[in-house]
């Protein structure tokens, strides 16, 4: 196969679902659904779906179509963890790679056939064969000479699917796709498009250049040379690491009255957010704390830092001295959430006591600390005040915390 250009997507299959599976192998094979702390089903295993569950369908209806479903709670700075490990085996490959979102990726392979001597398949097969192991996790991949045309290929043969479309071989996809199907075409664009005959994405094809302008916006002329092979939209390299804000919520089931409990579920997600803060060697000067009442009423308040913070004990020290300005003992809650922001990169941050300290510095403290998460999972070692939400609370709230497999683990 020729590629004038070699574009490659990457898709994860049931990525949320699967990375819970992942994360705990005993569910493997099983109806498993996430979204349990928002009551509604964010994402599925493929068994679930052949049982009838749908996303955006109740837990409670997921459980009337499948009683035997097993539901977890959304994990996202998990979920974020599989991404960047996704895109680093990627990055082995070729330097050019768009995190276009958490569960997708494209790739510039041109000319990397030549570096490994090797046929693009193969170097596409080398990929899969890596993410696949090394995640646990299935990826479905699309190799093409356009953006669009990889995206069809990647979505072609799912799960686990490998399709490469080469220029030749562009009108035989496009004869079966529906145009509705064509990524960056709309339900009112499609039906638009099907009142002008337009039923696949070859008919699209076959129009006129003149026909597109007229009838169309930019945006589907540009699909509309893509879908004929030529390449016109460029990745988008730029690594997100300006972050304005990091912020961490979870709900907890049963809601509570109890302060100690609360308190903990507070400091869990101060913990995470500053995880997050530590990755990005990055501190905050500002906060916004808040509780979630049981008839979704949220109060909180937004507090100005002394110093610039990126230490879970320096935040929770200060929460600690307002928390009852906004906990009620009289009123059952059900999540609690922090904000970080006005976030900086500059390198001298307080200690407890007032003296400064690189940043460089702090994370080496909390290396053996994210050495350990890294290992054994989030919160292996965390602090006593998120002992209630991490461990059995009063209420029985308990949740498993299992490790995320390190590169190459799987194997």
């Amino acid at each position: 196969m020729d590629f004038p250009r070699a574009i490659l997507h990457i898709d994860g299959d049931c990525f949320f679902a699967a990375c819970e599976v992942a994360r705990n192998p005993k569910l493997k094979g099983k109806p498993v659904v996430v979204g349990k702390e928002r009551g509604i089903v964010s994402a599925m295993t493929y068994e679930a779906k052949a049982l009838g569950i749908k996303r955006c369908m109740t837990i409670r209806e997921a459980r009337k179509v499948c009683p035997q479903v097993t539901v977890i709670e959304s994990d996202y700075e998990t979920y974020c963890i599989y991404s960047q490990r996704m895109a680093s085996i990627v990055r082995r490959y070729t330097p050019e790679v768009e995190e276009y979102s958490i569960d997708e990726c494209f790739a510039e392979l041109t000319g990397q056939d030549e570096y490994f001597k090797v046929l693009y398949e193969e170097i596409v097969r080398r990929i899969k064969y890596d993410l696949d192991t090394e995640l646990g996790i299935t990826f479905s991949l699309g190799l093409s000479t356009t953006k669009v045309l990889a995206k069809v290929g990647s979505k072609w043969q799912k799960p686990s699917g490998l399709t490469c479309i080469p220029p030749e071989d562009i009108p035989t996809y496009l004869k079966e796709l529906p145009i509705g199907k064509v990524w960056g075409i709309g339900q009112q664009t499609a039906f638009l498009l099907t009142r002008f005959g337009v039923k696949t994405a070859y008919d699209f094809v076959c129009k006129s250049e003149e026909w597109v302008h007229k009838n169309l916006a930019k945006p589907y002329f540009e699909i509309w040379k893509e879908l004929k092979g030529e390449s016109v939209l460029e990745l988008n390299l730029e690594h997100k690491d300006n972050y304005q804000s990091i912020s961490r919520t979870r709900t907890f089931t049963p809601p509570s009255q109890e302060k100690s409990y609360i308190f903990s579920q507070l400091s869990k997600n101060v913990e995470e957010a500053c995880m997050k803060l530590r990755r990005h060697h990055l501190a905050s000067k500002n906060l916004y704390f808040f509780l979630k009442t049981q008839e979704f009423k949220y109060h909180g308040l937004e507090m100005r830092l002394p110093h610039l913070v990126c230490t879970p004990q320096e935040i929770l020290k200060v929460i600690e001295e307002k928390f009852d300005e906004v906990y009620k003992s009289n009123i059952l809650y059900r999540a609690t959430g922090i904000n970080l922001n006005r976030l900086t990169k500059n390198h001298i941050v307080m200690d407890l006591f007032g003296e400064s300290h690189g940043i460089e510095n702090i994370n080496t403290v909390y290396s053996f600390v994210d050495t350990l998460s890294h290992k054994f999972g989030r919160h292996a070692v965390f602090l006593g005040s998120s002992f209630k939400a991490l461990g059995v609370a009063p209420q029985k709230h308990t949740k498993r915390h299992l490790g995320i497999p390190a590169l190459g683990e799987v194997r």
